[in-house]
């Protein structure tokens, strides 16, 4: 598959990975700020952005879109960053190019399974979302602002809305709203995106010393907590992990030179 992406800047490669609902459109600032000392691409994954709709969702798929980027690109080597989703559609891509992995940087999110541990909040956080993007009826839709009213009936964080906005567009053809994202197939594969890329999936590859690897956390999230430290260095025994206090987990739009300090320090 054919990603859209966007490229700034000249020098060592960066490419970044955004999480569920995101885009390249998301890193626009943090990019031209990477950019100004590397070639920076920030890509759209598959039913995301302005990137090809699929019928699937899963790692493989994902692993391979960003492989065929490499290649197309002509992309020798290269520092990864990856947000949640996109943190761990990186680590899975590592453990299989590693030769194409300068440094694998990877943004409040741990290679564990988010269904099995305690109330799965994540799970149930993101089937709520996914649930009622797909009940928004957009041929009764006349103004953006009336899409935030009606997702408020289900989700009650402005700040969540406001990103999910950002995934609304207006169809050229029909003049209808409509969103960015495949929210059918994301809830498909809902199982997959909050639970994939774990240790089992990690078991015949570990320890992972190849490359040097980094966990950044936003300490107002819960997707990386201290016991999660311990499973982070079986598979990475060399990784470090850098806290951003006050940031949750979109800690780069949260804390953005709080995030650039990180990223700059390990880059």
């Amino acid at each position: 598959m054919k990603l859209y992406y966007r490229k700034e800047g000249k020098g060592p490669v960066i490419v970044v990975i955004h999480g569920l609902y995101g885009s390249s459109d998301n890193w626009m600032n943090m990019g031209k700020r990477l950019a100004e000392n590397h070639t920076v691409y920030m890509i759209d994954q598959r039913n995301h952005g302005r990137s090809p709709f699929a019928d699937e969702q899963s790692f493989d798929a994902m692993r391979d879109d960003l492989a065929e980027f490499f290649n197309t690109h002509e992309i020798e080597k290269a520092i990864i960053i990856g947000h949640s989703m996109g943190g761990k559609t990186a680590m899975w891509f590592a453990a299989d190019y590693p030769e194409k992995v300068e440094k694998l940087v990877i943004a409040d999110i741990a290679p564990k399974d988010y269904t099995q541990h305690k109330d799965s909040s994540q799970y149930h956080l993101h089937r709520n979302i996914l649930l009622a993007m797909q009940e928004l009826d957009f041929s009764k839709i006349k103004k953006r602002k009336e899409v935030d009213k009606l997702l408020s009936e289900r989700i009650d964080s402005a700040r969540i809305r406001q990103f999910l906005l950002k995934n609304v567009t207006k169809d050229k053809k029909t003049k209808k709203y409509r969103w960015r994202l495949n929210v059918d197939v994301l809830y498909e594969y809902l199982d997959e995106i909050v639970g994939g890329v774990n240790l089992k999936w990690f078991e015949d590859r570990i320890p992972i010393t190849t490359y040097p690897v980094v966990f950044i956390r936003g300490l107002e999230s819960n997707y990386i907590m201290d016991e999660d430290f311990e499973l982070i260095k079986k598979i990475y025994p060399e990784a470090s992990i850098k806290d951003i206090p006050g940031a949750g987990h979109w800690l780069h739009a949260e804390k953005p030179d709080e995030f650039m300090d990180a990223v700059v320090k390990c880059c």
